[in-house]
């Protein structure tokens, strides 16, 4: 179904290839994981598998064949290749072409020219099946970042392609949402779909996958069956940066009132403390998405904010960091700030860090971030520890989602802000840099920022968090349509 023969390939202006020799095959109907440190080729092998290498990435340096369902892609039409294969990218919100989940939906299929009833039909059995929970009549961009994810799989499996192919489609997903990723899977492998799933966080894949392949520097480093991984040693997937069982934490969960608060308790009983939220309240889209009559957050903590999908978390870090309009008045040592108050008083890691990148090297998206910093720590210090010194005349964009990851977590580090927020900041990351990125967040919880942290990696919110905030999505008023 799938063959990669001798295939390396080089991204313009990088210093070596991202893949070297790979000789990879995946048979009709398997489930394969690719696994491995960040920067191991995972992704572009995918993108290789699409088609968008060479077509897309049109000035690297590619060597070998790939075969995709008898389609050799690096002449095939793109067309051709997208009607045999459906991608889900780590970032959906860069693969939207409509407004509305049932437009994304139907989309591929238009262009493909099925019949209007047929459409009709997909299109609902599809949102039914792969997204449950989505509030539909919404716009994508309201959306929360696992809402939208689960749009982006339903949109690629729609026209029923025979290959899927997923780039860490569980980053972003509470772990009710990976629940149904994994019941999602395991249908379409059931439907006889070729499934390449390229993934850190293996858990919800040990009793799906038929084989693992764990990459390393652009090549296959070890392949296990589905018995061996299943009885692989934590030990062994640590030493492959690879994540095994997930921690739990049972934190202390923060007093908070309002009708987003999942324990809410009266406003007086409410401690004080050095970031408050005062009567906030946002709607978007015609509905109520955050509700919090008070809360405070402490400096020189970290408070992990918990939380299905679309229960109002990002809105939440876009409100205190002053990127959203809202109602009510967020305090900051007991002073009132303006949005754009809180825009210079704060600093976050966004779900997707692409958007945060301006410059043309490493070094100087860190020499931006300091600008006008107080007292900014050791900018090498920070780099060494996120492993990305060796990366410092890289074009950002040239990155893997890994390390772009990590280089805007090293650039908050350096702005040293009072209030900073991590909005998911652990996706696409490996095991080993889990660790470099919980040390940074405690370091900043330590040198007295008010530290947010967003999050359905349970691992991260066990290394990291001293307590939670549980969000719950705002109910409608009775009666109410």
């Amino acid at each position: 179904m799938i063959r990669l023969n001798q295939v390396a390939w080089t991204y313009p202006h990088a210093e070596g290839p991202s893949l070297r020799g790979l000789d990879l095959h995946v048979t009709a109907g398997e489930l394969l994981v690719l696994c491995g440190a960040s920067g191991s080729g995972k992704s572009t092998a995918l993108r290789l598998m699409n088609g968008l290498i060479p077509h897309f990435h049109e000035n690297g340096t590619l060597t070998g064949t790939v075969h995709v369902d008898g389609l050799a892609t690096a002449t095939a039409k793109i067309d051709e290749i997208g009607l045999r294969t459906g991608t889900v990218r780590q970032h959906p919100r860069r693969q939207f072409f409509t407004d509305t989940a049932r437009d994304e939906v139907a989309f591929a299929m238009e262009n493909f020219g099925y019949a209007p009833a047929d459409i009709h039909t997909r299109v609902g059995r599809t949102l039914d099946d792969l997204a449950t929970g989505v509030p539909v009549e919404q716009r994508l961009q309201h959306l929360s970042g696992g809402q939208q994810q689960q749009v982006a799989i339903a949109a690629s499996a729609a026209h029923g392609p025979a290959v899927l192919l997923l780039d860490e489609p569980s980053s972003n997903l509470s772990t009710g949402a990976v629940e149904r990723l994994a019941g999602t899977l395991a249908q379409l492998k059931r439907d006889g779909v070729t499934i390449v799933v390229a993934e850190h966080r293996l858990h919800y894949l040990r009793d799906l996958a038929d084989r693992v392949v764990v990459m390393r520097a652009g090549r296959i480093h070890a392949e296990w069956t589905a018995a061996q991984f299943r009885a692989v040693p934590d030990e062994d997937l640590a030493r492959e940066g690879l994540r095994g069982e997930v921690l739990r934490a049972e934190l202390p969960e923060l007093a908070a009132s309002g009708a987003s608060a999942a324990r809410p308790v009266p406003p007086a009983q409410v401690r004080p403390g050095v970031l408050e939220l005062d009567g906030v309240r946002c709607r978007l889209g015609g509905r109520t998405i955050l509700d919090l009559e008070r809360v405070a957050f402490r400096a020189g903590e970290v408070t992990a904010i918990r939380g299905i999908n679309g229960a109002g978390k990002s809105t939440l870090a876009r409100i205190v960091t002053g990127l959203l309009r809202s109602r009510g008045v967020v305090r900051l040592d007991g002073r009132v700030l303006s949005r754009r108050a809180r825009q210079r008083a704060s600093a976050i890691v966004m779900q997707d860090v692409q958007r945060q990148l301006f410059t043309d090297s490493v070094e100087a998206e860190i020499r931006l971030a300091g600008t006008n910093a107080p007292a900014a720590p050791d900018t090498a210090a920070v780099l060494a520890a996120l492993d990305l010194a060796h990366l410092a005349e890289r074009h950002p964009l040239s990155l893997s989602g890994g390390q772009q990851q990590r280089l805007v977590v090293a650039a908050v580090r350096v702005a040293n802000r009072r209030v900073v927020v991590f909005d998911e900041p652990s996706s696409g990351v490996d095991r080993r840099h889990l660790g470099s990125i919980r040390a940074q967040i405690r370091q900043l919880a330590t040198d007295g920022a008010v530290v947010l942290l967003i999050s359905h990696d349970d691992d991260l919110v066990a290394l990291a968090a001293d307590r939670q905030l549980t969000l719950v999505p705002v109910r409608k008023p009775s009666g109410s349509h």
